[in-house]
């Protein structure tokens, strides 16, 4: 069964008939309706946050897309980093994934279905389940003090983040950082509506209460 059956849209931008703003809105519109939330330009990937679940983050679907060729599956971020990963091994080169998008476009959910999709899709190993583990783990601790609640978003990240996987030669994770930036300290000294407070603020008054 062909998976791309029905889809009467382009899943590349490039492939459209028409290079207008109006045709890109329109195409990525379509998609949308289906809830078909991924989009290429070329090797980059749109994505637009359908603001509810979604099963497409599966074993099943991580299974679908290792090792297969880029543009041979529908859109996908697994795709992304899948090519990613074993371009890497192929031209003994490091790479980098830039998620960029506006405030609640779903940048902190890609960067972990990214880092689960790695967790599985990469040989395993101890040392990969530790660094897998501590990459994962690190999210909840990271969004207490970096994360807050805005008009535009439930759960904002309000610093940049820089994650850094390191692999050997064979493939197999041997270590990781994250490098966090550009804080905006104003969330934790101050509350303004259209930005929020920073999480530790709230857990900090919730364990006093439960304290008293």
């Amino acid at each position: 069964m062909d998976i791309r059956a029905n889809v009467e849209e382009e899943e590349d931008f490039v492939l459209l008939d028409e290079t207008s703003e109006a045709a890109f809105l329109n195409n990525l519109k379509k998609r949308f309706s289906k809830d078909l939330i991924y989009t290429y330009i070329g090797t980059l990937l749109v994505s637009v946050n359908p603001f509810k679940e979604l099963d497409i983050y599966n074993k099943k679907q991580m299974d679908l897309y290792m090792g297969v060729n880029f543009f041979e599956l529908p859109p996908h971020i697994y795709a992304l980093a899948d090519n990613a990963y074993h371009t890497m091994l192929s031209e003994f080169n490091n790479h980098f994934i830039l998620i960029s998008g506006e405030s609640g476009a779903g940048k902190t959910e890609a960067s972990k279905k990214i880092l689960q999709y790695y967790a599985v899709s990469c040989p395993s190993t101890a040392l990969l389940n530790t660094v897998r583990d501590k990459m994962l783990m690190s999210n909840p601790v990271l969004e207490a003090f970096g994360n807050a609640k805005t008009l535009k978003n439930d759960n904002s990240s309000r610093f940049g983040k820089y994650m850094d996987i390191q692999f050997d030669s064979e493939g197999d994770a041997v270590g990781g950082h994250i490098l966090n930036y550009l804080l905006e300290k104003s969330s934790a000294t101050s509350w303004r509506r259209d930005t929020g407070e920073l999480y530790q603020s709230w857990y900090a008054l919730a364990r006093i209460n439960i304290q008293s």
